[in-house]
């Protein structure tokens, strides 16, 4: 059986698209927030610690000895700031390591002077320290280090996750209203397909080209309903009109010819042309089924009944009697009927005459397949895709009887119907293989 490609739904295809767009939006919008925000911020932060300092600078120097002792204890006692003098054996630990660091570390040396020191720790106490000088008297000032942050990795973390669910939720509901006309007409041309020709789609839509479409759509609906009630009649007429002389001239050959072998060809003829108008008939059916569970077994069992001249076919079935599809019963029996037709007259093997036949099943996930197989000289492969093609036949070894050349062509047309697929290849030892695939009955 041909392997059937998984399509992406256009609805799907559409989702992922618009999120991509948004999603590379939201990060690409984020990174320029970020390389825009990233030097007025580091200013700001460096601005306003330098504030802090010189007023802590100038109060300072306007205090006495002992009173600046007691203003430095003030000021430590803050929990945001604290003040220490700075001693020569100091450890401390640059805090310029980075962009962001840097032009604060540049910012406060503009604003306090070229010898002004900025620390990440100071004898292992972690934040801001600026370093500067009252009259030779060294400090350590020590800032709120959350006044000299980037923004938090959470903050930014929290808010691009609520952007990306947006987009992920804006997408699907615009990938929705985008794909919802083309959905409706998916729908109505499924129906068509089926032989349903009174679907009908909103004229009045907002958007101009798809009330163009619909409106195209509908007028394409009417046309056919009109054609395929025209051939009905039509196929009925023919079928009346010629089947009037042919049971005249059956009537008149038994009445008439005195030579039996005369009479015995003129009736085979007859009786070919009213089975050739019945398989016009059978193509031309109606396109409306009615699925029900049947029992495949059964089936087969009735259709190889009617083919008992054991000099001509011979049908064996493995099919048990437990397998159930979904199908309708008069169509299923004609597809048969059909296949076991087209093998006894194509099918035969060259040694015997008799056309030999084996139908068999296979049961895979919701599906069962049937098989029909017989062991006759094949068909050409490049030939095989044309089988199905009404009037086509395959080549002269499997044309030796006389027929419409539709017997493939119902069949497949009867088992699409059905909501199933038909496909005929070559056996690998020799014969044609027709594969049935219908739905498992529950």
């Amino acid at each position: 059986m041909a392997q059937q490609q998984v399509a992406l739904s256009l609805f799907w295809r559409t989702f992922f698209l618009l999120a991509l767009l948004l999603a590379s939006g939201v990060f690409a919008w984020v990174q320029t927030f970020r390389a825009l925000e990233f030097e007025p911020r580091a200013i700001q932060a460096a601005q306003q610690i330098a504030s802090m300092t010189k007023l802590t600078r100038a109060a300072l120097r306007s205090s006495d000895g002992i009173n600046r002792v007691a203003l430095i204890k003030g000021i430590s006692t803050q929990e945001s700031l604290k003040l220490a003098p700075r001693e020569p054996n100091d450890k401390w630990e640059p805090y310029e390591v980075d962009r962001f660091t840097r032009t604060i570390g540049a910012e406060l040396r503009s604003q306090l002077g070229a010898d002004t020191l900025v620390a990440s720790s100071v004898n292992g106490a972690a934040g801001l320290w600026v370093g500067f000088s009252i009259e030779k008297d060294p400090f350590w000032l020590q800032a709120d280090p959350t006044r000299a942050g980037p923004i938090a990795w959470s903050t930014l973390t929290l808010w691009v996750s609520i952007a990306l669910l947006a987009t992920v939720l804006g997408s699907a509901g615009i990938a929705r209203l985008i794909n919802q006309p083309l959905k409706e007409l998916s729908f109505a041309a499924s129906r068509i397909r089926e032989g349903e020709f009174d679907s009908v789609l909103d004229e009045n839509t907002m958007t101009s080209e798809i009330r163009q479409v619909n409106m195209g759509f509908n007028r394409m609906a009417r046309e056919l309903a009109k054609v395929e009630q025209d051939r009905a009649v039509m196929l009925a007429g023919i079928s009346h009109d010629l089947r009037t002389p042919l049971a005249r001239l059956r009537l008149e050959a038994e009445m008439s010819v005195e030579d039996e072998e005369a009479k015995g060809n003129m009736a085979l003829d007859i009786a070919q042309l009213d089975a050739i108008i019945d398989k016009f008939m059978d193509y031309a059916r109606p396109g409306e089924v009615r699925l029900t569970p049947v029992h495949l077994s059964g089936v087969v069992d009735r259709e190889m009944a009617a083919f008992r001249d054991t000099s001509q076919i011979r049908i064996s079935s493995r099919v048990a009697i437990d397998t159930k599809v979904m199908a309708d019963d008069i169509e299923l029996g004609r597809v048969l009927q059909n296949l076991f037709e087209n093998a006894r007259r194509y099918g035969r093997t060259t040694d015997t005459g008799i056309a030999r036949v084996q139908v068999s099943y296979a049961r895979t996930g919701p599906w069962v397949i049937l098989s029909v197989r017989d062991f006759g000289p094949g068909v050409d492969p490049k030939k095989l895709p044309q089988l199905t093609t009404p009037f086509f036949r395959g080549d002269a070894a499997r044309t030796a009887a006389t027929g419409a050349g539709l017997g493939l062509a119902i069949v497949e047309k009867a088992v699409q119907r059905m909501g199933g697929t038909f496909e005929v290849v070559n056996a690998p030892d020799g014969g044609l293989l027709a594969h049935i695939r219908l739905k498992k009955a529950p």
